[in-house]
């Protein structure tokens, strides 16, 4: 064997190149969105979101048909965006535990080995989601705005919707999207995380609510409900109100979600 031998090109195992470059990002990211509707939970769950959405549309035509001031894009835009609130955080936690609960962990870590690319992929997908979620309830609201600008007379069917309230959309919706993800992560287990999501903040509002001095200090930081407040409405939200909901943000996004990576990578797959 010569030295020439050591420097000939690296050999192929099963028709695969060992020398080449690793899966594309944006593919990863395909792949991830696609994981998405592809399970029966995950596509049911992104199903009911059209049917609650058009379920809402016809119980808000029907009760407001005598007050058609409330029949309005800003209404119903609104209204559209309470079941993706409550799915896609579902679902980001559906997408980050399915590696784990579903044992398919091993392959993708197999076929992907760098972890921190596999939750990048899978944090952009679902940021992405969030983005599609906005615009899919801007044209359900401009659906029901339709409908109710034809069935009944003035001032129904105003088309008034400024760009705050779209952003302030969709700035709750990531929160949320986010919210689920970090907790999916920290604790890869679909149940545990779920219950996590629904019961750890709602826990907080209720001693804020029982509190009083809680809720007009440090609530007002950490209180996802009341940092919130300030963006459910159509106006721009204030330095200040940026800056709580920032504070919210890393204790209950950036904190569970930085733990949750180093327990990905060292979690042992089995």
């Amino acid at each position: 064997m010569t030295v020439a031998d050591f420097r000939a090109p690296l050999p192929t195992t099963g028709g695969i190149d060992v020398d080449r470059p690793g899966i594309p990002f944006g593919r990863l990211v395909g792949v991830e969105l696609r994981k998405l509707v592809d399970t029966r939970a995950g596509f049911w769950l992104t199903a009911s979101i059209g049917v609650i959405a058009a379920v809402i549309m016809v119980a808000m035509l029907i009760a407001n048909r005598n007050d058609p001031e409330n029949l309005n894009l800003g209404e119903f835009f609104g209204l559209m965006n309470i079941p993706t609130a409550i799915i896609l955080p579902i679902l980001a936690i559906l997408l980050v535990t399915g590696e784990w609960s579903q044992r398919t962990a091993l392959t993708t870590f197999t076929l992907e080995p760098r972890r921190k690319r596999i939750i990048g992929a899978k944090l952009v997908a679902s940021l992405i989601t969030g983005v599609a979620a906005v615009a899919v309830a801007l044209v359900l609201g401009i659906i029901g705005n339709s409908i109710a600008a034809i069935a009944f007379a003035d001032p129904a069917g105003a088309w008034g919707l400024g760009v705050a309230g779209f952003v302030n959309s969709f700035v709750i919706q990531a929160f949320g999207l986010l919210l689920g993800f970090g907790f999916a992560a920290l604790i890869l287990n679909t149940p545990g995380a779920v219950v996590a999501y629904f019961a750890l903040p709602t826990a907080l509002s209720v001693v804020s609510e029982l509190v009083p001095w809680f809720k007009d200090n440090l609530g007002q930081w950490v209180d996802t409900t009341l940092t919130h407040m300030p963006f459910q409405s159509g106006e721009w939200a204030t330095g200040g109100e940026w800056a709580r909901l920032l504070v919210s943000g890393l204790i209950w996004i950036a904190l569970p979600l930085g733990i949750g990576l180093v327990r990905v990578m060292r979690s042992e797959v089995k």
